[in-house]
């Protein structure tokens, strides 16, 4: 692994700074104070985010994309990672790589238009009793002739308010494993507007204002053999094969605020005066940020040790949760000493650190919790004892 920069990667990290300075800071507080992301904005940052090279980034050349390795795509997360996390999801789309994995036919309906920005797609997997556990969903996909009848919920779904369509995960049937039976789990594209699927508002959310989650309500909905995502009874391998960096996607975006959030903490100290000094010469306050320093680091060298692995084939689930393990714990702890650095002004929406803070809670839960994260790199310790 090599720690210095390309020119092309100091390039990108400069273009998507600049982008994120200069087009989507201007719009957090409207969105923050809100909690609404206006369709004419999000058009009109998407147009611009085209032009300037941004766009699906993540996907490869022949399908319009930028091409970017997953390192260096990991870097550009961060620089977007900075700004308010509706803005650059929405506005910045980079369509999830799961969609490479249809059909022709698939990928013309749904990848390309994505890519073009005329559609935003969504996933859908999580359910009100079945998170983390996805084998214990209940929802159902049961043959019918040549179609399937989908039944079932699922909520917590991401900005399916916008979506045209989401890649909806759904059981199947059962296998017989040493360890008990399992649900056999196959993936579907769903259409907005398909007789028997409906979706209705979420919750509200502390973190991410703007950025909206919805229920998936399924009442015998009838879908082709056509819509199926990959294989019958493969929607796991299917989500391993093409959603593998996702965590380390999360990674450098808490990446992202934590620097953003040290920078406002470093600066702070260095001007702010008490008892005649500047607060940054007292160690109560020095030392914080020099833990804070210390800490964003050591989460970006896991990360970007993380993504060069992946591209070199030799990544592992652990090296993944490792990365998000520590950038989401990472970026609590440096969110919470910015905010107290700053006292009280660090509370008031004035200033960007109420939100990092907020924000920060969800991402130790979202893409697979901390416990999970912990569970996975225990595993793969143990599994080569015999545990």
């Amino acid at each position: 692994m090599q720690f210095g920069l390309t020119e092309e990667q100091q390039m990108i990290i400069d273009t998507t700074r600049a982008f994120v300075e200069n087009e989507l800071y201007p719009h957090e507080l409207e969105v923050e104070r809100t909690g609404h992301l206006p369709m004419e904005l999000i058009k009109e940052v998407q147009a611009k985010a085209m032009e300037a090279g941004l766009y699906a980034a993540n996907m490869p050349e022949e399908v319009g994309g930028a091409g970017l390795d997953t390192l260096t795509w990991l870097m550009y997360e961060k620089e977007l990672g900075r700004a308010n996390y509706a803005l650059h999801w929405t506005c910045v789309a980079r369509p999830s790589n799961i969609l490479l994995a249809g059909t022709k036919e698939q990928q013309e309906k749904y990848l390309h238009p994505c890519i073009r920005g005329e559609k935003w797609d969504s996933l859908a997997m999580t359910e009100p009793g079945a998170g983390s556990d996805l084998r214990g969903m209940k929802a159902t996909a049961k043959p019918d002739g040549d179609d399937f009848i989908l039944n079932g919920t699922k909520h917590f779904i991401s900005h399916i308010d916008i979506a045209d369509f989401s890649i909806v995960f759904m059981a199947t049937g059962e296998e017989d494993t040493p360890r008990g039976p399992k649900k056999l789990i196959t993936a579907f594209f769903v259409d907005k507007g398909t007789p028997g699927f409906s979706v209705r508002d979420g919750y509200r959310n502390v973190s991410h204002r703007g950025y909206t989650n919805g229920v998936l309500e399924f009442d015998d909905c009838r879908l082709p053999k056509s819509a199926i995502l990959g294989e019958v009874h493969k929607g796991f391998q299917v989500a391993n094969d093409w959603l593998g960096a996702t965590r380390l996607q999360v990674a450098a975006t808490c990446l992202g605020r934590a620097e953003r959030a040290l920078q406002a903490a470093t600066e702070y100290a260095a001007e702010r005066k008490q008892f005649g000094q500047q607060i940054g010469k007292f160690q109560g306050i020095s030392f914080k940020l020099a833990d804070m320093a210390t800490e964003l680091r050591a989460a970006e060298l896991l990360t970007w040790a993380g993504g060069w692995k992946f591209d070199q084939g030799t990544v592992t689930e652990s090296d993944m949760s490792m990365a998000k393990l520590k950038a989401s714990e990472m970026l609590a702890m440096v969110a919470d000493e910015a905010l107290q650095i700053h006292g009280g002004m660090g509370l008031m929406d004035e200033l960007p650190l109420e939100r990092i803070w907020r924000d920060a809670r969800i991402e130790r839960i979202w893409e697979g919790t901390s416990e999970i994260q912990r569970h996975i790199i225990s595993r793969e310790m143990l599994r080569p004892l015999g545990g």
